[in-house]
């Protein structure tokens, strides 16, 4: 399979993106904590190339090997804490947002709300939008894993 065409060209799409980056960045959420964000929604939505980047920007945070490869079955592992249970199930919830879905019920919002502050809240929600954003954007264009990010 082949890419579509070359990733957005527009200097402004990169600036609005490091814009983002920049928001995310400031609300205070552990760079590992974020990586395993990025890569279970990227997971669900089936985008190589933001697995791929996902998993590299982890392993340069410090990110072992078993928890990367059990982020898909993280219910099922005693790899992750509770505050990455939180982060995790959210993601899930907030990127599953297909038709009767139930999205993110007030039991995944307490449980989140528990583990975070409003800040980090916003940081982690805002790292979800954006991966859903790449991932859609990937998605289209048939990015292929390893080339751009």
């Amino acid at each position: 399979m082949e890419a579509r065409m070359k990733s957005a060209a527009n200097p402004d799409v990169f600036t609005a993106i490091k814009h983002l980056h920049k928001a995310i960045a400031a609300g205070g959420v552990d760079e590992r904590l974020l990586s395993l964000v990025h890569l279970r929604a990227s997971q669900i939505n089936g985008c190589a190339p933001c697995v791929f980047a996902s998993i590299a920007s982890a392993r340069k945070a410090g990110e072992t090997e078993d928890r990367l490869h059990h982020v898909a079955a993280w219910r099922e592992t005693p790899f992750f804490t509770d505050e990455e249970r939180a982060a995790l199930a959210l993601t899930e919830a907030a990127t599953r947002l297909q038709d009767g879905a139930a999205g993110v019920t007030d039991e995944i919002w307490d449980a989140a709300a528990d583990q975070f502050t409003e800040e980090q809240l916003s940081a982690i929600i805002l790292e979800i939008a954006t991966t859903n954003f790449f991932n859609r954007i990937n998605r289209t264009i048939r990015e292929q894993a390893g080339k751009t990010w």
